[in-house]
């Protein structure tokens, strides 16, 4: 928590609001969608579901390929702890309503289902789109698959099983709109993530990587990623770190407090 809170103030007083952005693109982002009041009926929506696993007090076991619970100790959990302690925050779901809400992706991937918090908040910003989610842990995943169902969330294609293998089959021969990167915390994996996923990438494509500030090893990894050749803008909000490829666009950073 020190760790964070040291890392929050230092982006604070380097990062800028709307009138620091020099970029047409990144302005329109920002005064647009972060600084936008959220749809009322959106936000209704995610709220429900969310009450849906915090009144959820039934106990699984959680299989973890990640980096592991800076929270739990074992992993016999209880579903409303796990939304509560690991699920989406109301603010970072908020934000990411509204990015998908403002951009309306078509095909989206997402790395990390968890209990389907994330998932379903992605699905109520655009609910025409196609989503293909990722999970590691079988139990965590049928919880989330009861979620979407409960909740009429059509078009959501859940594959579980060892990110290295089902990352490849996923992403092989397809072109995503929107990719969100909420999986193993680890430099190593994301980076691998990163790399697996680029033949995906299409000029208005743009990805989310999720806890960018999670630790030290995190935050070389966000540098690696910004320093990448094909990676044109990027957007650091402190919770999310936004990759765009818009070969139009100068390569230029941002951090933008939301």
């Amino acid at each position: 928590m020190i760790y964070l809170l040291t890392k929050y103030l230092e982006f604070f007083f380097k990062s800028t609001n709307q009138h620091g952005v020099h970029s047409p693109f990144v302005y329109m982002l920002t005064t647009a969608c972060f600084y936008k009041n959220i749809s009322i009926n959106l936000w209704e929506s995610f709220l429900k579901i969310k009450q849906q696993l915090l009144d959820n007090k039934s106990f699984i076991k959680v299989t973890d390929f990640g980096s592991g619970s800076k929270v739990f100790k074992t992993n016999k959990r209880q579903i409303s702890k796990i939304t509560k302690v690991a699920g989406i925050s109301n603010k970072k779901a908020k934000l990411l309503i509204k990015i998908v809400n403002y951009f309306k992706p078509e095909y989206i991937l997402e790395i990390g289902t968890s209990v389907g918090l994330s998932t379903s908040a992605i699905k109520i910003a655009n609910q025409n789109s196609e989503m293909i989610t990722l999970e590691g842990c079988s139990e965590t995943a049928t919880i989330a698959k009861e979620l979407f169902l409960k909740n009429k969330l059509l078009q959501i294609n859940s594959i579980i099983g060892n990110f290295k293998e089902t990352i490849p089959k996923s992403v092989d021969n397809k072109k995503f709109d929107f990719i969100y990167f909420d999986g193993n915390h680890t430099k190593k994996a994301t980076l691998n993530y990163f790399n697996t996923c680029l033949p995906t990438v299409k000029n208005d494509t743009f990805w989310i990587f999720d806890d960018i500030y999670w630790n030290k090893e995190m935050q070389e990894t966000w540098s690696e990623i910004k320093s990448h050749p094909k990676v044109t803008v990027t957007v650091d909000v402190f919770h999310f770190g936004i990759v765009f490829f818009r070969k139009e666009q100068q390569k230029e950073h941002f951090k933008i407090r939301v």
